[in-house]
């Protein structure tokens, strides 16, 4: 019987998990609008780091300015200054082209821009007729780009003004992905009133619709704002490794033996790793590892299900049974990917910390979930 290692898979896995972080393109976005419509609020509230409270941030030109982080893929490019005048405001378009322009000759997906929102304070209640005229020359100025603008109506404390106003946005059918209403961050009106946050999974949801499958996994490893957005992407990685898992599975090998899978189940680890942005460390990997596959490993597991398997199944012959090791493998892959992707939820929902997850309860409830998922396929 193979006995898994799980100090050396967990070493495995830290590297595939650092190579996978390497290896995320970064995320480019301009941010545009007058001052005071919270931008800084609205960046901290939703990607991780508190990447505005950093500085300044590198000036790229008179009215731009890059924010970033090291560790963190991703750049926002602000803009400043749209409200001090026409010239000012023709200024910043052809800075915001000039840099979407260098970004598309670079022909670097790191480089390019892959999106702008543009920021208007819903509490002003009202839209410039300058803003709509600047939205729309913006728009039509870079046909070649085509780089989405989302309009983003920030400090929406109340849902009613935010609804009246998208609407009369609308009407002026501007070339935009989508009009999205926000509340960065909850709102305390009165001692017995507090506005809720609100709006910024819609924003995550959106920009998941619009950017490129590239930067899939690096929005969802920045962004804090929403854990389904997150779960989505982990279970289309989860689904791929099954689908991987199954054909290896499925090769003539004896029953039990899953060792070949490792590799295939150390990806999906390390992408769902760097989806929820965590520092993940070697005894919280260990810990789960033998949470879940135990010191046996996958060769028990396999062995389990297959015999339960064929209690199912009668008359089961030497092709039936290679279909039961990739079923067996499939189910494996999947109910680990599930309980991993379970375990970081309850870290991202703040249910549980990650120094938790070494410790017996953590690992109660790691192992927990595995049993569960796997209950789930038989």
């Amino acid at each position: 019987m193979a006995v898994l290692d799980t100090e050396k898979v967990a070493q495995e896995a830290i590297k595939a998990i650092a190579q996978k972080i390497k290896n995320l393109n970064r995320l480019n976005i301009i941010v545009a609008g007058k001052t005071g419509v919270g931008k800084s609020t609205l960046i901290n509230a939703v990607f991780r780091d508190k990447l505005a409270e950093t500085g300044m941030g590198k000036p790229v030109t008179d009215h731009m300015r890059m924010i970033s982080k090291k560790g963190v893929p991703l750049s926002i490019y602000d803009t400043r200054g749209f409200e001090l005048g026409k010239e000012v405001q023709k200024q910043v378009k052809e800075e915001i082209l000039t840099t979407i322009s260098k970004g598309l000759a670079s022909q670097d997906i790191n480089k390019a821009i892959h999106c702008i929102w543009y920021c208007i304070n819903t509490a002003s209640n009202r839209v410039e007729p300058e803003e709509i005229a600047w939205l729309r020359e913006l728009s039509s100025d870079q046909k070649a780009t085509q780089v989405p603008i989302i309009i983003v109506l920030t400090q929406s404390f109340s849902k009613k003004r935010a609804g009246a106003l998208k609407r009369l946005l609308l009407e002026e059918n501007l070339n935009v992905v989508q009009i999205v209403p926000v509340l960065a961050e909850d709102y305390e009106i009165d001692e017995e009133y507090v506005a809720k946050a609100y709006g910024l999974d819609l924003l995550i949801h959106v920009m998941g619709e619009t950017l490129p499958e590239e930067l899939m996994d690096t929005l969802q490893n920045v962004q804090i704002a929403s854990l389904a957005e997150k779960k989505r992407r982990a279970q289309k990685i989860i689904a791929t490794a099954t689908v991987a898992a199954i054909g290896e599975g499925a090769a003539p090998i004896p029953l039990s033996d899953c060792a070949m899978l490792i590799p295939t189940q150390l990806s999906m680890i390390a992408s769902i790793t760097a989806i929820f942005g965590f520092d993940v460390n070697k005894s919280i990997l260990t810990a789960f590892i033998s949470s879940t596959l135990g010191t046996g490993g996958a060769t028990i597991l396999g062995k389990t299900i297959v015999a339960n398997m064929v209690k199912l199944i009668p008359g089961v012959g030497t092709v039936a049974g290679g279909a039961i090791s990739a079923g067996t493998a499939g189910v494996i892959t999947a109910a680990l990917g599930e309980a991993y992707v379970g375990i970081m939820s309850l870290v991202f929902s703040g249910e549980m910390n990650l120094e938790d997850l070494s410790t017996r309860k953590g690992k109660k409830a790691m192992s927990t979930l595995f049993r569960e998922e796997l209950q789930k396929r038989r």
